[in-house]
């Protein structure tokens, strides 16, 4: 036994449906292709977004809501992450080392769920007030860089 003998269990697979041979195939005829028309011939395909006369959808629901083009992202760094590192300085080089962000270019912003109990100096971008007063409390120091 070698691959190129290799067949599907029978009954698993099922022939193809063979149009326009003659009336006693049952698909004979039009092929069940109807009468005539660009959808009778070969090559005729239809858009997906076309739905003839009806309204489109893309018309029919509401606009809602806009973007602001000025929003800034951020990536989210909570303080139970940074109370796990043993570490007194991170910043957003230590963080990318760390995997705890995925990028550089992206501003980091430093959220205050979970809590602290080391000085820690904190390099990023944003502090969340929480964040801010847990790290001072901890005795430790939040700066912000540009």
């Amino acid at each position: 036994m070698d691959l190129s003998s290799l067949k599907p269990a029978s009954g698993t697979r099922r022939n193809r449906k063979r149009l326009g041979r003659g009336p006693g195939s049952g698909h004979g005829s039009q092929s069940g292709k109807g009468h005539k028309g660009q959808k009778a011939r070969s090559g005729y395909k239809s858009k997906a977004w076309n739905e003839g006369g009806q309204m489109p959808l893309a018309r029919r629901l509401p606009k809602k809501g806009f973007t602001n083009i000025f929003k800034q992202e951020f990536q989210i760094v909570n303080l139970d992450s940074l109370g796990k590192l043993n570490q007194d300085m991170v910043d957003k080089d230590f963080l990318y080392k760390n995997r705890i962000i995925r990028s550089r270019r992206v501003p980091v912003k430093v959220l205050g769920h979970g809590d602290i109990n080391k000085p820690l100096t904190v390099k990023a971008h944003a502090f969340s007030k929480t964040a801010l007063d847990k790290i001072e409390k901890a005795g430790g120091k939040a700066e912000v860089i540009k």
